[in-house]
């Protein structure tokens, strides 16, 4: 039996959670083969991100030549940590969601 942990403090999303009961409930399997659903969903938007990031590094690495103005690169530059960013956030949650789902 596995429990989950997720303190909404933890993910500054409190506000959003005041005023629910705090006992324990036992997932049904069409709660949770819902929430397996939007997992696998994730998983599959992370390996055509993965595809395309590839394709990128691919063109970029090429013998291709490419050329930009300077406000597309900067441009290209910032979507780039713009992106990096949000996949570490990502990361770090889903780092935190997994320690929280404990075995019991």
């Amino acid at each position: 039996m596995y429990e989950i942990i997720a303190n909404p403090e933890d993910y500054q999303i409190d506000q959003l959670i005041n005023g629910t009961d705090n006992a324990n409930i036992e997932l049904t399997k069409d709660e949770r083969n819902k929430w397996a659903g939007e997992v696998v969903n994730f998983s599959e938007k992370l390996m055509e991100f993965a595809k395309k990031s590839k394709e990128l590094a691919r063109l970029l690495d090429s013998d291709e030549k490419i050329s930009a103005t300077p406000a597309s690169l900067k441009t290209l530059k910032i979507q780039l940590f713009a992106i990096n960013d949000a996949l570490n956030s990502a990361l770090e949650i889903a780092d935190k969601l997994e320690s929280d789902i404990i075995r019991k």
